[in-house]
């Protein structure tokens, strides 16, 4: 990597050539690089950004299967002046990808911002989602979608070693086998590797499950104040405050519009069916938080202050499956870290979830018998 006058020279040496792709996006302003087949294991990103000031932060990881992706973040916008991959004329001869990036104005960035047209990466044809599913009646196994954040290229929040996304699947791992040694629920993972799983796949499959429930599971960090304690979050247009919305903002890296087929509708219709939807499922979402909220204090007696708050996370965005993000506690925090670590306190947590939805399911199927009486 090179600083230059008018911008960056980024060499990747690799070992042969592979089918590539190079873009940028914006908010916040980064280079996307997608490669087939490539292992980054040996990448220094910390040697990488101290050779240069033209990058904030680099990740790279598992995109997709059989596809790797490299995220440079821009200090300053920037746009491709040359993307290419030189392979071997001679044996020995060695195989590299260039990318020069130059300076450009914001106005130049967001002209050229988005992903090339691509068979390789296009969306395939959606299957037919299942009949819509009926609300859980308190009898036969409640369908739980557990969701451990992060993932693949988006790693979370990461402490003193710790990484969100590892120690969320950990948790999710143990908190599916406590549900299943209770019996009387099914359990599905957004996600059992470290692998990204972009939002609105997410929700995706937890309609395709038949989802009761769907949980989102988190341990985030604050870069400024201090917060200890698990916290359980429902979806709002407006944050309940500040952290709520930093918070937001991290996980949510593009908008989404799940829950419910409405590729034929117009945008007024879709916007009142979702509004029908969520009338009757808001109020069990967040009947579900406070149920998880004693839960797991119950068990464990670590919350915030304010353990119920409210943020517009795109994965609680499904109008028709009652959900929540469960913050389990603050990486940024010395003790909520040591706690995330025990293996016994996640123990006590997960069956503080469990008892929670245990709860939550009997009094959720009274209520319904209630209105249709």
């Amino acid at each position: 990597m090179a600083d230059r006058w008018r911008g960056v020279a980024v060499d990747i040496a690799m070992t042969r050539t592979v089918p590539w792709r190079v873009f940028t996006l914006n908010d916040p302003a980064r280079v996307i690089l997608d490669f087939s087949e490539l292992d980054w294991a040996g990448l220094d990103a910390d040697a990488v950004l101290a050779g240069s000031d033209k990058f904030t932060d680099i990740r790279a990881g598992l995109y997709r299967p059989g596809w790797t992706r490299l995220v440079l973040s821009l200090a300053s916008p920037m746009v491709i002046d040359r993307a290419a991959m030189r392979g071997p004329v001679q044996a020995g001869d060695p195989t590299a990808m260039r990318l020069e990036l130059a300076h450009a104005s914001a106005e130049e960035f967001a002209a050229t911002t988005g992903a090339p047209n691509s068979a390789v990466f296009a969306t395939p044809a959606p299957r037919p989602m299942p009949s819509p599913k009926t609300r859980q009646t308190g009898f036969g196994d409640l369908v739980v979608v557990l969701d451990p954040g992060h993932g693949g290229i988006d790693p979370g929040a990461e402490r003193g070693g710790v990484v969100e996304a590892d120690l969320m699947l950990a948790f999710a791992r143990e908190l599916k086998e406590i549900l299943l040694r209770a019996g009387g629920f099914k359990v599905v993972l957004t996600r059992d590797r470290d692998v990204f799983v972009p939002l609105e796949e997410r929700v995706t499959i937890a309609r395709r499950a038949g989802a009761d429930v769907f949980l989102s599971l988190h341990a985030d960090a604050l870069a400024q104040g201090r917060a200890t304690g698990a916290t359980v979050y429902t979806l709002s247009d407006a944050a309940s405050d500040a952290a709520s919305q930093t918070l937001a903002e991290r996980h949510d890296r593009e908008d989404i519009l799940a829950g419910v087929d409405l590729t034929r509708q117009s945008d007024e219709v879709a916007l009142v069916l979702m509004d029908l939807a969520r009338t009757e499922t808001t109020p069990r979402s967040e009947a579900l938080a406070d149920t998880l909220v004693e839960g797991i204090f119950s068990a464990t007696g670590s919350t915030y202050k304010t353990p119920r708050m409210k943020a517009g996370f795109s994965v609680l965005k499904a109008p028709d499956i009652p959900s929540v993000l469960i913050e389990l506690g603050f990486l940024s925090s010395p003790r909520d870290r040591k706690l995330l670590q025990d293996e016994d306190w996640r123990r006590r947590a997960a069956e503080g979830i469990r008892d929670a939805l245990q709860y939550w399911s009997i009094q959720d199927a009274a209520n319904a018998e209630r209105l249709r009486q």
